[in-house]
This record gives C-alpha cells, sequence and structure tokens, in this order.
C-alpha cells in the first residue's frame, strides 16, 4: 500500500479581540482563542508523470474514525489504482471530491478532523470551500492574491450529489441532507446493483446507509416496477441492459493511463533516435526454454536475462541522457518489459536482470503482470527501468519499430521466433529457427558501433545459452 496520503494542518482560530495599530509592549493584551485542528487531505503523486488522479472509490465514509497507517481512498494514476493511507489519528470529516471524480496532484480531496467535535467545522469549511470554487469557476478569475490561510481547490468535474429527504435523526457529516453518508460496502453494493443512493432512507447509527437498506431499495425497486408493468400483478423484474458500445464517430476522452502514454510520446518525439536491425538463430533459445519451461520458466524471462548480460558487457547501452549536457552509466541493470493491459500500456521493471537467477526471474515475471493487469503496480515496479523489450512475437509479427521511453537510453522491439531457409557454412540449404529484432536507441549518447557490438554479444548469448541457467 502506497503511504502517499499528504495532508497539511488547517488551525482555524475563533478569536474574541480587536484590531489595533499598534500596542505599547507594556500593555500586552490577552485574547481568548479556540482552535480546532483540520487537515486538507490532498491528491497524492503517485508517479513521476502523474498529473492529476481519479478517485476509484472511498474506503472509508464521512463520520469514520481513522487511524495512522489505514486505507482512505482508492486512487487511480496515469498508471496504477492504489489504496492510500493516512498519516494521521482522526474522522473522515468530508468528502471533497465525490466517486469518479478526478482532483490535480495537491488539490484538496477531503478534510481530517481531529475529533468528533470538529466535524461539524470541517463540513462547513468544506462547503464555504465548494462554494468558493463553483463561484470561481462561473465568473473570471480574480487576480491572485497571497493569502495566510491554505486553500482547497477542487476539481472544476466534480458535482454535488443531489439533496435528500432529510430524517429525523442525520449523521453529523451529513452536512443537512447535501452530502450522502452510506457504508463503503452499501457503496459497492449500490453501484453494482444500478441504485441511486440519494433516494435510500438509512437506518444505520444516525441515519447512515447500510448495505441492508441498499437491498431493501433493490427489492422495492423491482415490486413497483412489476406491479406497474403487469397491472398490479407482481412478477420477475426484467434483466438490466446490456452494455452499449461506444457509437462510431463519437469523442472518447482519455483515460488516465492513455493519457500519460501520450505525453510520454511526444516528449519522446524531441530525442534523436536511430535503429539497428539484427537476426538471431533461436534453435538452442527454444531447446533450453522447452526443458525448463515445465518448471515455471517463462520465454520473457529468458529474454530479459539474456538482454540483462549482454548489457552488463556494454554499460553505454544501458545508460540513460536526462538533460542534454550529460548521461548516467546506471548502476542496475533494471529491463523493463511493455505490457499490454485494459485501456492502455505499462512496463513493468524486472530489477537487477542479471544478477537474479531465471526461476525467480520468472517467478517475479509473473507477479508482475498479474499487479500489471490488475492495476496494483507501485511506483518503483513501473517506472525504474533502465532498458526496455517489447515483445510483439506472440501475435505472429515478425519484426517492427518501438518508440524510445523518455529517460532511458534504449528499446528492443522483439518479433516471432520462426523457420527459415537459411545457407549453411559449407554452402547447403538448410532449415533454422531465426528472430528478428529492431533496437530503438538515444543518439546522443548511443552511437551505431556500440549498438552493433551489443547485439553481437547477444546473440552469441541467445546461440549457446548455457549461461542462462546460473
Amino acid at each position: 500500500m502506497a503511504q502517499l496520503l499528504n495532508s497539511s494542518s488547517f488551525t482555524p482560530t475563533l478569536t474574541l479581540r480587536r484590531r489595533c495599530l499598534s500596542l505599547p509592549q507594556s500593555t500586552p493584551r490577552k485574547s481568548t482563542q479556540v482552535q480546532a485542528k483540520i487537515r486538507e487531505i490532498f491528491m497524492p503523486a503517485l508517479s513521476s508523470t502523474m498529473t492529476e488522479g481519479k478517485i476509484v472509490s472511498w474506503i472509508k465514509s464521512e463520520g469514520d474514525k481513522l487511524s495512522k497507517g489505514e486505507s482512505v481512498v482508492v486512487v487511480e494514476s496515469d498508471k496504477a489504482d492504489m489504496d492510500v493511507e493516512t498519516f494521521y489519528d482522526g474522522y473522515l470529516a468530508a468528502i471533497m471530491v465525490e466517486e469518479g471524480g478526478v482532483a490535480a496532484v495537491g488539490s484538496a480531496i477531503a478534510l481530517l478532523a481531529e475529533t468528533a467535535d470538529e466535524i461539524a467545522l470541517a463540513v462547513s469549511k468544506a462547503k464555504n470551500d465548494q462554494s468558493s470554487s463553483s463561484a470561481a469557476a462561473a465568473a473570471p478569475p480574480p487576480p491572485a492574491e497571497e493569502s495566510n490561510a491554505p486553500s482547497a481547490p477542487i476539481a472544476a468535474a466534480v458535482t454535488m450529489a443531489p439533496p435528500v429527504v432529510a430524517a429525523a435523526s442525520t449523521h453529523p457529516a451529513a452536512d443537512g441532507g447535501k452530502r450522502i453518508v452510506a457504508s463503503p460496502y452499501a457503496k459497492k453494493l449500490a453501484k453494482e446493483l444500478n441504485v441511486d443512493l440519494s433516494g435510500v432512507v438509512g437506518s444505520g447509527p444516525m441515519g447512515r446507509i447500510v448495505a441492508k437498506d441498499v437491498e431493501a431499495a433493490v427489492v422495492a425497486i423491482a415490486t413497483a416496477t412489476a406491479t406497474a408493468t403487469s397491472g398490479g400483478v407482481p412478477s420477475k423484474p426484467s434483466s438490466p441492459p446490456p452494455e452499449v458500445a461506444p457509437a462510431l464517430g463519437s469523442v472518447v476522452p482519455f483515460t488516465s493511463m492513455q493519457g500519460a502514454v501520450s505525453r510520454n510520446m511526444v516528449e519522446s518525439l524531441a530525442v534523436p533516435t536511430f535503429r539497428v536491425g539484427y537476426t538471431f538463430t533461436t534453435d538452442a533459445l527454444d531447446a533450453l526454454y522447452k526443458k525448463i519451461k515445465p518448471k515455471g520458466v517463462t520465454m520473457t524471462a529468458l529474454l530479459a536475462k539474456a538482454t540483462a548480460l549482454a548489457l552488463a558487457k556494454h554499460p553505454v547501452v544501458n545508460s540513460s541522457c536526462r538533460d542534454g549536457k550529460s548521461f548516467t552509466y546506471n548502476s542496475n541493470i533494471n529491463v523493463a518489459v511493455a505490457v499490454a493491459i485494459d485501456g492502455g500500456l505499462i512496463t513493468p521493471v524486472l530489477q537487477n536482470a542479471d544478477k537474479v537467477d531465471i526461476y525467480s526471474l520468472s517467478r517475479k515475471w509473473k507477479e508482475l503482470v498479474d499487479k500489471a493487469r490488475a492495476k496494483q503496480l507501485q511506483p518503483h515496479e513501473y517506472s525504474t527501468g533502465t532498458f526496455t523489450l517489447s515483445n510483439l512475437g506472440m501475435f505472429g509479427v515478425d519484426r517492427f519499430d518501438a518508440i524510445l521511453p523518455p529517460g532511458t537510453g534504449a528499446i528492443m522491439a522483439v518479433g516471432a521466433s520462426e523457420p527459415t531457409v537459411v545457407a549453411t557454412k559449407d554452402g547447403r540449404i538448410g532449415m533454422k529457427t531465426q528472430m528478428q529484432v529492431n533496437v530503438t536507441a538515444d543518439h546522443r549518447v548511443i552511437y551505431g558501433a556500440d549498438l552493433a557490438q551489443f547485439l553481437q554479444t547477444l546473440a552469441k548469448i541467445i546461440e549457446d545459452p548455457k549461461d542462462l541457467t546460473f
């Protein structure tokens, strides 16, 4: 879990004193102060490329008591969904960005009250801040002014839930019926069953909506629908309509991940690159893979291991240039491998691939792929690559070019291994399995001879792969 829920202290002070121009030091005046500690919970930066985040779900509800280190919210960054924890004890007083809302990194998404008595004050602050944000969105922005009080900007796309009928007993965080207070499971259940919580009356403590309220609402809706459609005789509720695919010609906004990929690809255009192709004979590698595959070894791990061993002998190919004025010989060989997932692309990293045995490397790769598809990768598991592999061989692609990821020196595009008719050294015709690769490299750091020598070394390892199992 990521302990990245940044907070800043906000200490509103109610003070009974007059403003005066000056007071003699010999006659100090005392003031009566009432202090309440309220913290703004900010949208955390979960990766170096993240500029905004989407609230996937609130694990905790308004009014819930929180303990330091407890997960509060699930945030979708540009690479993964991550549980975010709080650094402080207190009460989740007010949620300022609802589920599905988007907020810029560093903007307030909720308020945390130190005690239960301060919840009402936090709710009032959240309400005032949201009113200010709405007014600012409707009117031209005024000139920037310095202020001593911390601001809490809210994403423009976030909208408040419609008011509900106030019950006789309401939750302290309900803000007079303007917010829906429900347990996390009730929210999840309502989303699955397509129930609008604004019409549900809560039976939990102080009017909080709980799971049984959602279930009761489903039964009531089904009964009412059946009665209306069958002339008063209840019948089975119809199944929900199937999901409709986006209409042709419609405009679909980027997801967070697609936005990140787009920015990276545009950034890569500023790097002068060149490409070198090579053909490997893979008969020996294929025989080794067939032998150790039952032990859990993957071809991806074999290729990553072979690449890492070659990079150890050619450190300049593992280097990177970030500022255009110098480059770094990276101390670790971290092989990133591109993985296509729903809605985007991510590059899980096999760290220190030259030093890890092939069996451990294969287990680690399977773990990373599972986490990537579940959008649970941690930042260090996808942002620390020093060299990248992109493999489309499983789709039958024989050769392609890959775009260089920003901050790295080279990426190798791997095609399929295919039986090929070749001429042998003695002038005869033979059949060998061959694989074509193309390497795209940063020409500011890596030159043609560097890549040629690296590929020759890699060819020797692949064509005589005995070192891969040590």
